[in-house]
């Protein structure tokens, strides 16, 4: 009974301290890594874990579209567009260049270069039936990801506190160079309520990206998985328009913004419970020194980017 026990009660107080404001984003993450990694818990923290974390995530990205005006949307969208769009073929270009010069495998590649151009373990879900990727190759990219979402997690802040970079400069930072959605939300909240609104619709924005490579992957396999395909940003325009259009909405937009924030945190404890040696055994140097490089590249030239583009 202890096995159930003990991963349950961890979970249940670390959800209590996160709705009571006593852990921040880094300290939930940290703390999920550092049970992880420990092996103090050898089965899933609640059933199903894999499952809720992703809806968790969805429903926190959705909440937070109710505290995002339409204008604002289009405007930072606009803005972003071209600089996406750059950001994504440099980190293909990036990661497959390195891939022939350390002959690793391609269909990782794909996957780890997917998932850092876009939007982490989202992007490598969407894409990995199209290109008929085997589990365990899955499983390589998702851990690479991960593992370099998590460090830009705990990076970014003090480095842009360092270079006095503006709440906008590190939204749109965040938004372009960070993996996955849950880290650049988390990053950005830590950094300034509009640094966190910028962050959030650039990244969404960059999600988008997803679509034209999912349609285009599943063309050529001629494989399609509607289970993969990221729907809830269809929900998170939703919400924009719901808070932009519905003024007497607005006492419970900040509520579902509040909750959505909480759920987000708690989330990056799950995700940080989720790596564990196994994963992290599983890497293999090529694959590893891909990702880390594709991403240090694009965090570089975005950095620049921001600091001479954006005000």
């Amino acid at each position: 009974m202890s096995r159930f026990y003990l991963p349950v009660g961890i979970t249940l107080t670390v959800l209590v301290a996160v709705f009571f404001n006593k852990i921040s984003a880094p300290i939930a993450l940290t703390l999920g890594l550092l049970i992880g990694l420990s092996g103090l818990i050898k089965k899933k923290p609640v059933p199903y874990h894999a499952p809720i974390q992703k809806k968790l995530l969805k429903l926190s990205v959705i909440g937070l579209g109710f505290g995002i005006n339409l204008s604002t949307a289009i405007a930072v969208g606009s803005d972003s567009f071209g600089i996406s769009l750059f950001g994504i073929t440099l980190t293909f270009l990036i990661a497959f260049g390195l891939a022939l010069l350390l002959k690793s495998d391609k269909t990782i590649t794909f996957l780890v270069a997917s998932g850092t151009a876009i939007c982490g373990g989202s992007a490598i879900a969407a894409v990995s039936t199209g290109i008929k990727a085997k589990p365990h190759q899955t499983s390589i990219a998702l851990a690479v990801v991960f593992l370099l979402n998590s460090v830009a997690l705990f990076l970014f802040p003090p480095i842009a506190h360092f270079f006095e970079l503006s709440q906008n400069q590190f939204g749109v930072w965040c938004a372009l160079a960070i993996h996955d959605t849950s880290s650049v939300i988390g990053a950005s909240n830590s950094y300034g309520e509009d640094a966190l609104l910028v962050a959030t619709t650039t990244k969404l924005v960059r999600a988008l990206w997803i679509v034209p490579l999912v349609v285009l992957v599943s063309f050529k396999s001629k494989e399609f998985n509607k289970k993969s395909f990221p729907y809830f940003i269809l929900a998170f325009l939703a919400a924009i328009l719901l808070n932009t259009y519905l003024p007497n909405f607005e006492t419970v937009s900040i509520i579902l913004v509040w909750i959505s924030k909480r759920l987000l945190v708690f989330t990056l404890f799950l995700i940080g419970l989720s790596i564990n040696m196994a994963q992290i055994k599983q890497l293999g140097s090529q694959t590893f020194l891909i990702g880390l490089f594709t991403w240090l590249i694009l965090a570089l030239v975005s950095f620049g980017y921001v600091t001479k583009f954006v005000s």
